[in-house]
């Protein structure tokens, strides 16, 4: 039986670039509703680091860690708000393993590096997963000035707080996993990508807008079992 998981979400870096939604929206299953700010879709990348990843009902500690890069969007399955995965690269056989046959998530194993030096994070990730496309990720980031937490209506609110992801399985079912955590501390961050090409992976062109930057130093995070969606906007 699948249960729901405990994860620390650490070091975390929104990267977030607002796109035309006609360039999102086909993407996406037709059961899902492309969410906007202001008219626009927004695609995301975020690294960062899982650590004590674990049933909820093991010992804290006795987890294992598992960095992650992952690009999202952001959806609506009958007004109920969340993200959506076009991948998320992990470097950890078994986690990105367990991930796919359990959550039904697009995990592609990669071998990750997550230094830390002078409050600055460097993260560089190159995905092995056999029969995909590569992908190459170098940045450095870190936070800068005060911590704040995102109000309801702003557009840090819209990027971050999101309490659910779905995702399609092979039989075109909407599944979904319900998570839990306190507000984000947010920062505004410093952020140097130097290599991504997590878009084109993807299938889309690197977009040309200014990007949106957020850091956090993280949440605990408790994860539902994926859930099959019962109710459908589209017959």
């Amino acid at each position: 039986m699948v249960v729901s998981l405990f994860m620390g979400w650490h070091h975390v870096c929104f990267a977030n670039w607002p796109i035309d939604p006609e360039l999102v929206e086909p993407r996406l299953p037709n059961r899902l509703t492309l969410d906007t700010y202001d008219g626009k879709a927004w695609l995301s990348v975020v690294p960062f680091t899982n650590v004590d990843v674990r049933p909820r009902v093991f010992p804290a500690g006795t987890g294992v860690s598992l960095p992650e890069l992952n690009l999202r969007t952001y959806v609506t399955f009958d007004g109920n708000p969340g993200v959506y995965f076009f991948s998320l690269d992990a470097d950890g056989i078994a986690g990105v393993a367990g991930a796919r046959l359990f959550h039904h998530l697009p995990y592609y194993n990669a071998s990750i590096d997550l230094t830390e030096e002078n409050g600055r994070l460097r993260f560089t990730c190159r995905r092995l997963h056999p029969g995909a496309r590569p992908v190459a990720f170098e940045a450095t980031y870190g936070p800068s000035g005060g911590r704040t937490v995102a109000e309801a209506g702003t557009l840090a609110h819209f990027l971050t707080e999101r309490y659910r992801y779905y995702t399609e399985t092979p039989d075109g079912s909407i599944r979904y996993a319900d998570i839990e955590h306190e507000p984000w501390p947010l920062y505004d961050a410093i952020v140097e990508i130097e290599e991504n090409t997590l878009f084109e992976a993807n299938g889309f062109t690197t977009p040309d807008s200014d990007p949106v930057h957020l850091y956090s130093s993280g949440v605990e995070t408790i994860a539902s079992k994926s859930k099959r969606m019962t109710a459908s906007r589209v017959p």
